[in-house]
């Protein structure tokens, strides 16, 4: 064995870093230690090698004469790296090192041979081995093929640190980002919200009438169970409904008796001025369709479009059930509010003509007393 008074590389010059670092131009890190290895061989003489090679300051050695030693060293202290014979009697070498792969990737692990074990080698480093030593073994090579195993499991450390880390701040800034959105979206159903109020309030004959037929078309999908953005869409269409009549002159809108011939013409316009109104918008184009078809009849005498049965989209259908029963409960300067249960066995009636049958059978599954509930708790969150 060549000695370091040889001329040959030091563990010193390889392994300190006030030394090795400095000397490659690079900054000395502060997270460098003593090496801690620990040496598996059947065989003394073996063992005693390695520890002189790898002594201190820069090493730690400690050994295990079987691979039974060997696993019950790893349960009970740490390691940077394993140097360890192939051929031992009992849990050998690549054993061993199965284990150590399995429950303890970032170790290195070198492997030591006879001359003609060479394929053996080849076959421990497949199995995830950094190295293999030839025996007998020499300072100069044992030392190098150290320090190329633990440089590169300290960037496959730092790689996985970084991955960790990159993982962790996507995860924050998703959460982050996701809070930002919900503030955005709760934003964005506020305003709708109050623009619906607004609506109401051109025509206060029907005061908090956008709100209380959302509430209903709510609670109508989720006892279908509709969740999530399918519920959303129908908020938001429910209370937008009325949006085209920004587009009704107030001497029509406002007008107390009954609508002439072309005055209703120009009223019933509200359902497409309301859909070209928000067709547009990303976030409204769902809902725009209970714009559109809010006044269509399930027997096709409605409008704009005249749609019969199924071609009346689903919310649409829900929504016309929550706006007949608002209509009827609501007081009218030119008719009086009906009771809920009087509305409850009128809508029944209506089933198949004006409205949905399903919708029907849904709205009339639901106690009465949820209608008069959610009229007047304007608390309540759709």
């Amino acid at each position: 064995m060549k000695t370091r008074a040889d001329g040959d590389t030091s563990n010193g010059q390889l392994f300190q870093s006030k030394h090795s670092a400095t000397r490659n131009g690079e900054v000395p890190s502060p997270h460098q230690h003593v090496v801690r290895v620990l040496v598996v061989d059947d065989e003394a003489p073996a063992r005693k090698l390695l520890t002189l090679i790898l002594g201190p300051p820069d090493f730690e050695c400690s050994t295990a004469s079987n691979g039974e030693d060997a696993l019950a060293a790893l349960n009970r202290e740490y390691f940077d790296a394993i140097i360890s014979d192939l051929r031992m009697p009992g849990v050998g070498g690549m054993e061993i090192l199965e284990q150590v792969r399995r429950a303890y990737p970032h170790i290195a692990f070198l492997v030591t041979t006879g001359v003609d074990e060479v394929e053996v080698g080849v076959r421990a480093m497949r199995g995830g081995a950094d190295d293999y030593l030839v025996k007998p073994l020499y300072e100069s090579a044992v030392l190098a093929s150290l320090e190329k195993a633990l440089r590169r499991h300290r960037v496959e450390q730092e790689v996985e640190r970084y991955r960790v880390h990159l993982e962790q701040t996507v995860a924050d800034r998703t959460r982050e980002l996701q809070s930002i959105l919900k503030q955005v979206e709760r934003t964005y159903e506020d305003t709708l919200e109050a623009l619906g109020a607004a609506i109401d309030l051109r025509d206060n004959e029907t005061a908090g009438h956008s709100r209380r037929v959302c509430l209903y078309s709510m609670r109508m999908a989720r006892a279908v169970g509709w969740q999530n953005e399918k519920l959303q869409n129908l908020a938001r269409g429910a209370f937008l409904h009325d949006i085209g009549k920004l587009g009704v002159p107030d001497s029509i809108l406002l007008k107390p008796g009954p609508l002439t011939t072309e005055e209703r013409e120009v009223m019933q316009r509200h359902a497409q001025i309301g859909f070209d109104l928000i067709k547009e918008i990303p976030f409204l184009a769902s809902a725009a369709e209970i714009v559109l078809c809010h006044h269509e009849r399930y027997d096709g005498r409605g409008y704009p479009r005249g749609l019969k049965a199924e071609q009346i989209p689903a919310s649409a259908r829900i929504f016309s059930v929550a706006d007949t029963l608002d209509a009827m409960t609501s007081q009218r300067p030119y008719r009086k509010a009906v009771s809920f249960e009087e509305a409850h066995d009128t809508i029944r009636e209506l089933s198949g003509t004006q409205c949905d049958p399903e919708a029907v059978s849904v709205f009339l599954k639901i106690p009465q007393s949820t209608w008069s509930t959610l009229a007047i708790d304007r608390r309540r969150n759709p």
